[in-house]
């Protein structure tokens, strides 16, 4: 089953690396599948230099830039019959160690994990494919 694209977007205001005169860049954060996909590019109106930067993680200035103008997005899961699962997948998707992950599972389970929508579907994502009912939403100020 193909699974839908989630992008969010930004554009915002930066200097041209080629020039220096201001350029208008948007960014892109993508769950394809189940893979997060991010790039930035832009195109300057006074040199026509055009530049693209994408993969690895979403730079944490880009992250915050989505955050601020989007706005948060929680995972939220029903109640599992065993908490055992929920703390598997977190700590294969977040690198969350043993001493870190019961703290992680507590903000899940009451509501307040958080993230970009792409970042929270994701993990629904997975956690529905290991048997648990998980959702994604945007938090509502």
């Amino acid at each position: 089953m193909v699974k839908p694209i989630l992008v969010e977007t930004i554009t915002y205001d930066d200097v041209c690396q080629g020039c220096g005169a201001g350029a208008e860049w948007c960014g892109v954060q993508a769950l394809v599948d189940d893979e997060l996909r991010w790039d930035v590019e832009s195109t300057c109106p006074a040199c026509g230099f055009a530049l693209v930067v994408c993969g690895g993680d979403l730079p944490d200035e880009l992250r915050g830039r989505m955050l601020s103008e989007h706005g948060r997005a929680r995972l939220q899961v029903s109640p599992p019959t065993g908490n055992a699962t929920v703390m598997r997948v977190l700590r294969a998707e977040l690198g969350v160690g043993l001493d870190g992950i019961k703290a992680v599972l507590e903000q899940v389970l009451s509501g307040q994990y958080s993230g970009t929508l792409p970042e929270m579907e994701l993990l629904a994502r997975k956690l529905r494919a290991s048997g648990v009912e998980a959702s994604a939403s945007r938090v509502v100020d």
